[in-house]
């Protein structure tokens, strides 16, 4: 973060009053959690299912330079300054408006059912090739999140790339007033949060608001085959359009996909001979890929140029990762979270994938996949479209929403022996799976976070050592 003065704090946020003498004392960083706090950081109290003014004199002894205030002033602290204002979360907000001028770096947001963070990853390091990029740090994608990341952002930075997470309308449409866009990408419309939206209809319009906040003349890149978003924006001349795909009737396509157990290669229509290797699976992060291409290509950057750095992109933890497992296994860990359209392109891809051997087998651990609502037994049961005997030796299943994909799966024919279910024993799912496992397995896990299946994963890798 660039230093700044603390009156220029006070006149960013429009603070009601401040009278400390200590005006041109420097912030130097910023904290919501007292935790977090180092010497010199502005602290900002925010009042949620905690009330962060309880937090700040903890703030202090940590080396908090000032603080936002908005309870009674007589309760304010008298050791460092304080910043009176009416309401911490909203003065937090203006602050990163202020700061995102200041710096006034080109702005990428991305948003989607699901590949937010691999995409946000890979574009970073594509715009890394050629300049200061700044991103999204772990999953600070929501209302907090996205003031942060903005206010977490070193002065030289040439382009901010922002994730932005959702559940329901008007949520992205406030991220992207606090953060205006060059670029706006929206990866996939899928089923997420649809027990709090209702339809992928509503999920599409919710995801849409994105394009409140392009700028005119901005770039709006998305999956050309998803008639929700092209219905909605086919007539509009007001930004540029990227419709990305896997075929030639896309604006950005790949060509020539090679499926390996550890990377996917392809080329683009951009480069047709340059070929990338990104070290994920699956056709949908050929697409995140694309994407991350796209960015690159409308800020007038060579896919020549960005290659090494997309194909050495850093993924974030417990996505897309496959590590070493006990009795020479191979893990692939996607625990991070999960929906219907997520899970069934994971499977998809994973039970394609070559073996590792020729006694190698294909093994799933699957859980439950929150947020479906009334649409949960059915969205559940539809995973079992994309598992077969003939590809998947083993399925395990843990959780009370994924049952009805075991009964699917049975009334399809999947052998009853090789299925096992448990409802919430996360330790007996880890016995019965180490006793079957075989070597040269390769086995993916998958479900959404709070299920747990990490507990799993750190059970069953060997020290979590990364293939």
């Amino acid at each position: 973060m660039k230093p700044l003065a603390i009156k220029e704090i006070v006149r960013a946020v429009g603070a009601l009053d401040y009278t400390s003498t200590a005006r041109d004392e420097k912030i130097s960083s910023v904290a919501f959690n007292s935790k977090d706090v180092e010497p010199g950081a502005l602290f900002i109290p925010l009042k949620a299912q905690r009330d962060g003014h309880d937090f700040v004199e903890d703030a202090i002894q940590r080396g908090a330079a000032a603080t936002f205030w908005a309870n009674a002033p007589e309760d304010a602290p008298t050791t460092i300054p304080v910043i009176q204002v009416e309401d911490t979360y909203q003065a937090f907000c203006n602050l990163a408006k202020y700061y995102l001028q200041l710096i006034h770096p080109k702005v990428v947001g991305i948003t989607g059912s699901a590949g937010k963070t691999t995409t946000k990853d890979m574009t970073a390091a594509g715009l890394s090739a050629a300049f200061n990029v700044h991103k999204t740090k772990e999953n600070f994608n929501n209302e907090i999140g996205v003031p942060y990341t903005i206010l977490t952002m070193p002065e030289d930075t040439d382009y901010l790339v922002v994730e932005m997470g959702m559940q329901g309308f008007g949520e992205i449409r406030h991220l992207v007033s606090i953060c205006p866009l060059d670029v706006a990408i929206i990866t996939l419309i899928g089923e997420s949060h649809i027990e709090f939206l209702g339809s992928r209809e509503n999920i599409a319009k919710a995801k849409l608001e994105i394009l409140e906040g392009l700028k005119p003349e901005g770039t709006f890149i998305y999956p050309g085959d998803e008639p929700l978003i092209e219905e909605r924006v086919k007539e509009r001349t007001d930004f540029h359009k990227i419709r990305v795909g896997l075929d030639d009737s896309f604006d950005l396509y790949a060509q020539n996909i090679t499926r390996e157990v550890l990377s996917t290669s392809f080329t683009t229509n951009l480069s047709p001979q340059l070929t990338l290797t990104i070290p994920v699976i699956g056709d949908y992060n050929v697409k995140n890929a694309l994407m991350a291409c796209g960015v690159a290509y409308s800020q007038g950057i060579a896919v020549e140029q960005v290659k090494d750095t997309i194909c050495h992109f850093e993924m974030s933890s417990q996505r897309n990762q496959w590590l070493k497992g006990i009795k020479n296994c191979q893990l692939f860990n996607d625990t991070y979270n999960a929906n219907p359209s997520a899970m069934r392109a994971v499977v998809h891809n994973f039970v394609r994938l070559p073996k590792e051997g020729a006694d190698s087998r294909k093994i799933l651990v699957l859980g439950d996949m929150l947020e479906l609502g009334e649409y949960s037994a059915e969205m559940h049961a539809s995973i079992s479209q994309e598992i077969t005997k003939e590809q998947v030796a083993e399925v395990y299943l843990l959780g009370r929403e994924i049952r009805p994909l075991k009964d699917a799966l049975l009334k399809q024919g999947y052998p009853e022996e090789n299925l096992y279910y448990f409802e919430e024993d996360k330790q007996a799912l880890i016995t019965t799976l180490k006793e079957h496992m075989q070597e040269q397995d390769q086995i993916l896990l998958k479900a959404s976070h709070s299920v747990g299946l990490q507990e799993v994963v750190d059970d069953l890798s060997q020290e979590s050592h990364t293939l």
